[in-house]
């Protein structure tokens, strides 16, 4: 499989998003059970068919481009607005990055390594380890990469986010993944109650570190990436449930500014592992 990984790397971006989108399509015609989640998350957010209709192509390119994104050629990536970056990074209190399953989110922490880890020290991201072993090894393999580290999703992983933190360097999280039972707590998501992770609240409140809010917007006919950030509107309250619901809040409001490349067939109201 990793040398069929190698072999679509090598494709061009451009190809690799046709072929993401047929097999996004695919995927919603096939599964019954994806096409039901995907309508039935669309509906809990209020949003119409006529806008989440792309996102069905957008979910089958996320996969396509992961070839690319871990082994091949850096996917040409831009700012929309990066001043607050500048400003966390330099204030030396660590930077929590926050970004949801929307566009191009692997991309992300590559082009923070890329632009700011000489300067800040290397990015440290979060990832949950695959249950293929085949699997499992690439990814941990593929994701490091100059000036990123990945950890996974254990206590020593989270222990290096809190060193790279107090550190005054970046981490970068997925605050919209499911966690592990008694690793998260129930929040509306647009309206409705998710199970959410307090981690990042958690590193925030250990660190003092600064939030921001960060999407890679996936740009047509394969010409890359666009990158937003922007911070928190307010800081995040003392209060654990309400500040998970603050940033579940800051999460709906990105994904309404473009729900053609948020993933909605992604399981968010699932029950957590080990609960009953």
């Amino acid at each position: 499989m990793l040398s069929l990984f190698r072999v679509f790397a090598l494709f061009p971006l451009g190809l690799l998003q046709v072929m993401g989108w047929l097999l996004g399509w695919l995927a919603f015609l096939a599964s019954p059970s994806y096409r039901r989640r995907f309508l039935a998350n669309a509906a809990l957010a209020g949003v119409s068919l006529r806008d989440v209709v792309a996102a069905v192509g957008h979910g089958g390119r996320m996969v396509a481009e992961l070839p690319r994104l871990w082994l091949g050629r850096p996917l040409p990536s831009v700012w929309a607005d990066n001043g607050c970056i500048e400003r966390a990074l330099a204030s030396g209190r660590g930077v929590v990055f926050l970004t949801p399953h929307m566009g191009c989110f692997e991309l992300s922490p590559q082009a923070l390594a890329r632009d700011y880890a000489e300067r800040y020290g290397p990015m440290t991201i979060l990832y949950r380890p695959a249950r293929q072993a085949w699997l499992a090894h690439t990814m941990a393999s593929v994701r490091e990469r100059p000036g990123l580290q990945a950890v996974p999703t254990t206590l020593a992983g989270v222990r290096q986010l809190i060193k790279a933190l107090r550190q005054g360097r970046a981490v970068g999280l997925l605050p919209d993944q499911v966690p592990p039972e008694g690793m998260g707590v129930w929040a509306s998501f647009f309206g409705q109650p998710a199970y959410t992770m307090t981690l990042a609240v958690r590193l925030v409140q250990q660190t003092g570190a600064t939030v921001l809010l960060a999407w890679s917007e996936r740009l047509s006919w394969g010409r890359g990436v666009r990158i937003h950030v922007h911070e928190m509107q307010t800081p995040l309250a003392a209060d654990m449930t309400q500040a998970v619901t603050q940033i579940n809040a800051e999460m709906e409001q990105m994904i309404r500014a473009c729900p053609a490349q948020y993933l909605w067939g992604y399981a968010r109201y699932k029950q957590p592992r080990g609960e009953s």
